[in-house]
């Protein structure tokens, strides 16, 4: 397991994240996962063991109950506290209330508290906005979430399913008004789903900060169970098709992995695993299992070293068509290189 710098910080966190989706399952996140304590106080001490010290949660995951599971599990195994890097979120709805979601100081000063609650600690270490709310003004959203810094009740915050403007603009009112900055984005991104390089990915190479990624299976389509063959498969996608994806491109890029995989007698899931962590702008890769034998497939992906004719190989079929203007900035930056 390597570790690498959450964004422009000083802590390190796992190349692997353990993702807590799968845990509890309750309202619509059944079709993702519904874990008892038992196995998730497994799957933790599975993941630890493994090397990973990063666990990604939110306070809408099955509707508390994934962070109140993850709490339960660090106290039940025994864990360091200080060791771990436990992540959680907030931005929807956790109430019928009319101001129970979205990013005003009431409700994230409200849900900070609650997600302590639940997670049974004193502090998070990364609390990231889970998506942007056009009825608050950024300038409350940060000044809240720079109480909660100050406070010492959360070490660092970051955001998710932010667009690359947007998350400039946050940048800019945190320096111009001395607030907390973003140091990470969490956000979809895999072999098959590559939009994020158009401006998103130049944006978090600049601004130096670290990038977490969501679904990297792309909720289990380039697990190996699909093809174009075999378009019924097992799991989630069959239960819940997301998130959005061409899959005709994907069944193509996934005949290159198969054969990539079955040259190393290694899994499809671990090729398209070990090409994300072999991109420079990946930080952590955030994994989810119902079953041990998901999160040991996962773990060993770490272990895969793709050589230079395999990511061309893989980058040949999954690369984006060239827009405007990202064709005509490389021409015109070609003499500066």
């Amino acid at each position: 397991m390597n570790y690498n710098l959450l964004g422009n910080t000083g802590l390190k966190v796992s190349e692997l994240c353990l993702g807590t989706m799968t845990f509890g399952g309750r309202g619509m996140w059944t079709a993702i996962g519904t874990l008892p304590q038992d196995e998730v106080n497994a799957l933790v001490k599975q993941a630890v063991d493994g090397g990973i010290n990063f666990i990604d949660t939110a306070n809408v995951y099955s509707e508390g109950l994934s962070e109140e599971m993850t709490g339960k599990a660090l106290t039940t195994l025994g864990l360091q506290r200080h060791e771990m890097v436990v992540a959680t979120k907030v931005r929807g709805a956790m109430g019928e209330g009319i101001n129970d979601s979205g990013l005003s100081r009431q409700h994230i000063l409200h849900q900070a508290h609650e997600s302590l609650r639940r997670l049974g600690t004193d502090y998070i270490d990364l609390y990231q906005i889970h998506g942007f709310d056009p009825l608050t003004p950024m300038e409350e959203t940060l000044e809240a979430l720079t109480m909660l810094v100050q406070s010492g009740k959360v070490r660092y915050i970051g955001c998710s399913n932010l667009a690359a403007w947007q998350i400039m603009k946050a940048l800019g009112i945190s320096t111009l008004h001395h607030l907390s900055h973003f140091v990470s984005l969490q956000a979809y991104y895999t072999i098959a789903g590559r939009d994020l390089e158009r401006d998103i990915v130049p944006m978090l190479l600049d601004q130096k900060i670290g990038l977490l990624v969501w679904s990297p299976l792309a909720g289990g389509l380039l697990s190996g169970k699909y093809s174009r063959d075999n378009q019924s498969g097992e799991g989630r996608r069959k239960n819940y098709d997301f998130p959005p994806v061409d899959k005709e491109k994907a069944f193509d890029i996934i005949e290159v992995m198969r054969k990539i995989a079955d040259a190393r007698n290694i899994t499809v899931a671990q090729v398209a695993l070990a090409w994300l962590l072999h991109q420079p702008v990946v930080t952590s890769v955030i994994v989810g299992a119902n079953k041990e034998k998901q999160l040991t497939d996962n773990l060993k992906a770490t272990e895969v070293m793709l050589d230079e004719q395999e990511l061309k190989l893989l980058d040949d079929i999954s690369k984006l068509t060239p827009e405007y203007p990202d064709w005509m900035l490389e021409r015109m930056s070609a003499d500066r290189k």
